[in-house]
């Protein structure tokens, strides 16, 4: 959306915001156990008498003609300091918070997943969601944290006579989200902010310059063919269609005025010129400019690797194309990381087979460790998975151009249908080779704390990057989590700004196996 310059932020519709695809499902736990589930803890918790019974026919509540509600919830001697409550107002669940005797109201689900905020832990003035770590502020709803990109609305608390009340808009309680409000496109405005990549990283970049107030152009390029999407449900939630992954959808971007250029790849940068050259000929000036690019998985470098149904995890895609091909089929998993674990995980009862290949002693040995790496991997052997560890692939060989037979260093065969790889990701920086932009030996883009690089008006984020970690004492690492790319972007983007904003997160991860979750935050 442009216009003239105007004073005013633009907000965007409830239309909009309740366009984003959200799972309201708790991981693991279906929308009937969830609603058991919560029955008898209000129940037992009502024994303990920590939940009020819903006010009395003739207490105050009411609503008035702009469809403002004002209901009692409870009594003020109910709760005590730092209590987490879920109260009822008028049908429509809401998070009671009393924080130093004060009370705080918000929106009671987390916009990530759906979370139960309920069940999060409060520090200070700020909420943390159970299941992702998603960080609000409880006196504003103000995301703090990622992964959610959005805020939950917060409500009116008043005491009188003992008895505490909530005032909201029943169109805020519909809503378990509240969108950032953000400064409209400006025709005026001649600055251009360009952003390379489709992933959050550029996401959150854009959408925070928009929320600090920045007017002019921005433009998100990607090689991709969608809008960005939640690339960590590719192997947890394989049978999705792209749509029902996406962050935002292509309205919301079009009405926040970011310009989002679909299929089309950088293939040079000329910084002294701010100038990047795309693949299709043409080019793009720029102001100030963040890579964001991502990375990419490795391939196998075995005799065979080129076989047909030889696959990697990169797009929506590419899951459907292994979902398709494993069905029923003999799959072979190359790497028990991440990617391969979920992929195993969630294949466990659609596969025919399924064999995991790996040189580490344990699953998720490298980030886990050996005893978190052997549960895991039980739970998966429970399921029928077989896993050959401690050896690596030599060859595969095939039939017809396609792949049939996984042949491991000892020289045991594997039948294998499909093959898919899961073996590391390298940076998707090398566009960028004989530029004068710091990279370590693995190709990652050196920044600092502000995600500046050595490049005046250059940032990058994301996976792109190697960037000083405080955990490790300043040390750089590459991490390739979503919530630490959404940092970065928002970091980027203030800096972009000039607002000089150093980078203050805990990474944080977390990964769904057969129902069971495993979380974990630190390097």
């Amino acid at each position: 959306m442009e216009t003239l310059c105007k004073s005013g932020r633009a907000s965007p519709s409830r239309g909009l915001a309740a366009g984003r695809a959200l799972a309201v499902r708790r991981e693991g736990v279906t929308s009937a156990e969830e609603k058991l589930s919560q029955t008898a803890a209000v129940a037992a918790s009502r024994l303990r008498g920590r939940v009020p019974e819903p006010p009395t026919p003739g207490s105050a509540t009411g609503m008035d003609g702009d469809d403002t509600i004002t209901a009692e919830v409870c009594k003020e001697a109910d709760v005590g300091d730092g209590e987490l409550w879920e109260v009822m107002v008028a049908g429509y669940p809401v998070l009671l918070v009393r924080n130093k005797k004060e009370f705080r109201a918000l929106g009671s689900k987390c916009p990530h997943h759906g979370a139960p905020l309920s069940k999060g832990v409060l520090k200070r003035e700020r909420l943390r969601c159970p299941w992702h770590g998603a960080c609000f502020n409880i006196k504003t709803g103000d995301i703090e944290e990622y992964p959610s990109l959005d805020c939950i609305p917060s409500f009116k608390v008043t005491v009188e006579d003992g008895k505490v009340f909530v005032t909201a808009k029943k169109k805020d309680l519909e809503s378990s989200l509240r969108v950032k409000d953000t400064s409209k496109r400006c025709l005026l405005n001649r600055e251009t902010m360009l952003l390379l990549g489709g992933g959050v990283a550029a996401l959150v970049c854009a959408e925070t310059l928009r929320q600090e107030g920045f007017t002019g152009r921005i433009i998100m390029v990607t090689k991709e063919k969608h809008v960005p999407y939640d690339k960590s449900k590719l192997s947890k939630e394989m049978n999705l269609k792209a749509e029902d992954i996406y962050l935002r959808k292509p309205e919301f971007l079009d009405a926040h005025g970011i310009e989002f250029w679909m299929e089309k790849e950088a293939v040079s940068v000329d910084f002294q010129k701010q100038k990047v050259c795309f693949m299709d000929g043409s080019s793009q000036k720029y102001n100030r400019l963040l890579i964001a690019t991502g990375s990419h998985s490795s391939f196998l470098k075995v005799p065979g690797a080129d076989l047909q149904n030889v696959c990697i995890l990169q797009t929506p895609e590419d899951s459907s194309k292994i979902l398709e091909l494993a069905t029923g089929k003999n799959l072979v998993i190359v790497g028990a990381s991440f990617i391969g674990m979920e992929i195993a995980a969630f294949l466990s009862d659609k596969a025919g087979a399924i064999s995991v290949v790996e040189k580490k002693e344990f699953p998720l040995q490298n980030a886990l460790g050996p005893q978190v790496g052997g549960v895991a991997m039980k739970m998966l052997q429970n399921r029928g998975v077989k896993f050959y560890m401690k050896t690596e692939l030599s060859e595969l060989k095939g039939k017809d151009g396609k792949v049939a037979e996984a042949v491991l260093a000892s020289g045991e065969k594997l039948p294998a249908d499909v093959v898919v790889v899961g073996i590391g990701v390298f940076p998707n920086s090398a566009f960028l080779k004989g530029t004068s932009i710091a990279r370590d030996d693995s190709g990652s883009i050196l920044v600092d704390l502000r995600m500046q690089t050595n490049i005046l008006n250059v940032f990058a984020a994301g996976d792109v990057v190697s960037f000083p970690v405080a955990l490790l004492n300043g040390d750089r690492s590459s991490i390739h989590h979503q919530q630490v790319a959404e940092a970065h972007g928002h970091t980027a983007a203030l800096n972009m700004l000039k607002k000089d904003k150093e980078l203050h997160t805990v990474p944080f991860f977390w990964t769904t196996m057969v129902g069971k979750t495993i979380r974990y935050a630190g390097e």
